[in-house]
């Protein structure tokens, strides 16, 4: 193999994972225009087109299908062979890409990545915020952020966060045009705030707890969304109830902005873990798992 091509064929599989030159371009540190030509000259190279181009897309064609099938086994193990040598620095480095759900960006990494970032500047990290469950190989991750319950069973788990709550909350204002819930079968009376997952697309169903007996129930009100800053506006707007993380809404049920009702329902759940499909991690994973990792009082 001449040098160079080993860089082409990295380079190809990332346009390939990520079917797009711009989004490739950036992870590389490319102009999509070079990248464009360097594919063109891999496909000249080796005679046969790699890559399906149209104004709005790129895609494998079945030839670079079936190549990329065998690059990947081969970079994967090139990959951990520079791993490896990082165990010899005195000090970790490389790059580490998560990918986690809003919530649990603003509340667990906003605190501690900044910091982590400061203590090792030979490390970069990159988040990529979605509420779907993402094929962490597939989309070329090396961890993700999710609550415990969602994460298969093969994964390797580290806890990231406290066991979680999520409350029924409304405002003085709306409570005083209607009666307060007792149970959950009394919200068909009332407006509720739902949210809609964008990976199934369905609407959140508000989860409760009898006598060990789960209830998984469909509410009905005027917003649907998929923002938590907008849901939460409007329930502290007085437009209707809302299904809350305890941890948000804490100190507006303490000093009377908020009104908790149907407590006695809402059970705590395993929080959010860290996430990865190997127990063998680069030093930069390592360190920044340190770095997040829950400590219980």
């Amino acid at each position: 193999m001449r040098r160079g091509e080993l860089d082409d064929l990295a380079t190809f599989a990332t346009v390939a994972r990520l079917r797009s030159f711009t989004r490739a371009a950036a992870e590389l540190g490319l102009s999509p225009s070079a990248l464009s030509h360097a594919m063109k000259a891999l496909e000249l190279r080796l005679g046969v087109r790699l890559l399906a181009r149209t104004t709005r897309s790129v895609a494998p064609t079945l030839a670079g299908e079936q190549l990329l099938r065998s690059l990947g086994p081969a970079l994967s193990e090139v990959a951990r062979g520079l791993s490896r040598l990082a165990d010899w620095r005195d000090t970790p480095t490389g790059a580490v890409r998560l990918t986690t759900f809003g919530w649990a960006a603003r509340t667990i990494l906003a605190p501690r990545l900044p910091a982590f970032l400061i203590d090792h500047p030979d490390i970069s990290v990159e988040v990529i915020i979605d509420d779907r469950l993402i094929d962490l190989v597939a989309g070329g991750f090396d961890a993700g952020i999710r609550l415990a319950g969602a994460i298969d069973s093969d994964m390797v788990t580290v806890p990231v966060g406290p066991d979680l709550r999520t409350v029924v909350v409304g405002t003085p204002g709306y409570f005083s045009r209607r009666k307060l819930p007792i149970s959950p079968a009394d919200l068909e009376d009332h407006i509720c705030v739902n949210y809609r997952q964008l990976g199934g697309g369905g609407l959140l169903p508000w989860e409760f707890e009898e006598g060990g007996r789960d209830i998984r129930m469909r509410v009905a009100g005027q917003l649907i969304v998929n923002d938590e800053v907008l849901s939460s506006a409007a329930v502290r707007a007085g437009a209707g109830l809302g299904y809350m993380m305890e941890h948000d809404v804490a100190a507006e049920i303490a000093d009377g902005r908020l009104i908790q009702v149907l407590g006695a329902w809402c059970s705590p759940y395993p929080g959010c873990r860290l996430y990865y499909p190997d127990r063998r991690v680069s030093p930069a994973m390592r360190a920044l798992i340190d770095a997040i990792r829950w400590q219980s009082s």
